[in-house]
């Protein structure tokens, strides 16, 4: 079986809206984007490389998928080690509104309800799918007990507002910690076992 991993990028109260560009995700007016870019540092970039390079596939939303595909296929050399594993690796878009063929290799189009499609995926043999972004994705997931695994990195910062991992909705959750770490700036790496 395969397990649904969640890679976020959160703020300290639980935001995970537009953590690496300035208009990366205006949505509702959202004016704190590239929140994450001042907490970059050797820790972050292994973490983050580690998990692009041992996903099995990513499942992205329609949003998510579209920033990923106009950007990540003809990305700077500097980017090269990021672009690879996420140009390379089979990608699983889940959208009401985009139709296939889709334009980024290794894309597929999940059909029919994205929780029925990701619980057959679980179901197969391979590596994890990592879910990166796509807030309202993970929230369908994990409200649908499919998500068995947070990783995420915790900076130091409050924004006040914007699209969460978790919603408000009073559901209770219990966690295990797995592992974690402090970056050399202040954020918090830290693995939970759903």
């Amino acid at each position: 079986m395969r397990k649904v991993i969640a890679d976020e990028w959160i703020t300290l109260d639980g935001v995970a809206q537009a953590p690496g560009e300035k208009n990366e995700d205006l949505t509702d007016g959202f004016r704190y984007g590239g929140w994450h870019m001042d907490y970059v540092d050797e820790s972050f970039q292994n973490w983050m490389l580690t998990n692009l390079n041992e996903a099995g596939g990513f499942l992205l939303g329609r949003k998510t998928y579209e920033a990923f595909a106009g950007h990540w296929p003809t990305a700077a050399v500097e980017e090269r080690p990021i672009a690879e594993p996420l140009n390379n690796t089979q990608k699983y878009v889940a959208s009401r509104t985009l139709r296939e063929p889709l334009t980024w290799q290794n894309s597929r189009l999940l059909h029919g309800d994205a929780v029925d499609a990701v619980a057959v995926l679980k179901r197969e043999d391979g590596g994890g799918l990592d879910v990166i972004g796509s807030t309202d994705l993970l929230q369908t997931l994990n409200r649908n007990d499919l998500v068995d695994e947070f990783r995420v990195i915790i900076d130091p910062i409050v924004v006040g507002g914007g699209k969460r991992i978790f919603p408000d909705n009073g559901q209770l959750r219990r966690l295990r910690l797995v592992d974690s770490e402090v970056t050399t700036k202040g954020s918090v790496i830290a693995r939970y076992a759903a």
